[in-house]
C-alpha cells in the first residue's frame, strides 16, 4: 500500500511538472492575434554541437508546416504581416529564418512549397566564413556556425523570385549593435538594405536585430534608413496596436517535441 502511494506522488508530481512546463491548460491568446515563428536551419543534428537547438531537422520542420496547414493557418511575409495587419484572418502566422543558411534553401523551401507556405529570410550580408556567435559571447568560439553553408548571392535572388520568399536585412556582419557607435550602427543598417536591394533588386522593408540585442537608438535608426518592420527575439504574441519595429516571435528551437510546438502557438511562448 505504501509502494502504490509513493508511485501516485511520483505521477502526482510528474503530471504537475509537465502542466507547468507547457500550460497545456491555458486558454489560447486570441488566434487573431498573428503569431510570428523564429527558425533558423533547417538540417540534421550534428552530434555533441552547441547550437542543435538552432537546427530543425527537415522531418520536423514538414510535420510542423504539415500541422499549420491542416489547422487552417494562412502563411504570410512579414511585409504582408504589417500591409494587411487587423485585416487578416484568424490563425495568421509569419514563418520567419535568421541568418540565410543554405539549409534554408535545400531542405526548408522544398517544404515551403509543398505546403505554399510564405516565409521571410533575414540575411546576414557578409554571411560566409563569420563566426558570429563570438560577437555575443566571446567563449563562443568553436567555429560551428562559420562553417554552416550560407546561401549565395544567386540563391538569395532565387528565394527573392520564388513568390514565396521574402528578403529581410540581419545587417552586414551580424554585429552586436550595442557595441557599436552610432555611425557604425548606421552603417550596419543602411548599408545591408542597400547591398541587398541590389541583390535581389527589390525593397528590403524588413529587419531582424542580432542576437536581438538593441536600443531604442537601433529602433530609430532602422526606421532612419528605411526599415518598415523588425522582430526581435521577446517571447510573445503581439497585441493589436503592435510596435512594428519591436515584433515578437515564437522561438521554434530544434530541442521541442511537435507538442511542444503547438503550446507555443496557442501561448507564444513555453510558460515553465
Amino acid at each position: 500500500m505504501k509502494g502504490l502511494s509513493y508511485l501516485a506522488l511520483i505521477v502526482l508530481l510528474a503530471v504537475m511538472a509537465f502542466s507547468y512546463k507547457y500550460a497545456w491548460w491555458k486558454p489560447a491568446i486570441d488566434w487573431k492575434r498573428p503569431r510570428v515563428l523564429m527558425y533558423h536551419m533547417v538540417r540534421e543534428h550534428i552530434d555533441g554541437a552547441k547550437f542543435n537547438k538552432l537546427r530543425v531537422t527537415p522531418a520536423e520542420f514538414d510535420k510542423q508546416v504539415a500541422w499549420m496547414k491542416a489547422q487552417g493557418f494562412h502563411f504570410v511575409t512579414m511585409q504582408e504581416l504589417q500591409d494587411n495587419w487587423g485585416k487578416h484572418p484568424e490563425k495568421t502566422v509569419a514563418i520567419t529564418f535568421d541568418d540565410g543558411y543554405l539549409d534554408n534553401l535545400e531542405n526548408a523551401y522544398p517544404i515551403l512549397e509543398k505546403y505554399q507556405a510564405k516565409a521571410t529570410i533575414y540575411v546576414v550580408v557578409d554571411r560566409h566564413d563569420r563566426d558570429w556567435s563570438t560577437y555575443k559571447k566571446a567563449h563562443h568560439n568553436s567555429g560551428e556556425l562559420a562553417r554552416e553553408p550560407k546561401l549565395s548571392d544567386e540563391q538569395v535572388r532565387f528565394l527573392a523570385n520564388s513568390g514565396l520568399v521574402e528578403i529581410g536585412s540581419h545587417t552586414l556582419t551580424h554585429a552586436n549593435l550595442d557595441k557599436l557607435n552610432d555611425a557604425e550602427c548606421l552603417h550596419e543598417l543602411a548599408e545591408s538594405k542597400q547591398q541587398l536591394e541590389q541583390m535581389i533588386e527589390q525593397p528590403v522593408t524588413s529587419f531582424a536585430y542580432p542576437f536581438g540585442i538593441y536600443s531604442q537608438r537601433d529602433v530609430e535608426l532602422a526606421k532612419q534608413v528605411g526599415y518598415q518592420n523588425a522582430v526581435t527575439t521577446k517571447e510573445g504574441i503581439d497585441a493589436q496596436q503592435p510596435d512594428f519595429m519591436q515584433l515578437q516571435r515564437i522561438k521554434i528551437s530544434g530541442k521541442d517535441s511537435m507538442f511542444a510546438v503547438k503550446c507555443r502557438l496557442k501561448l507564444g511562448k513555453r510558460e515553465g
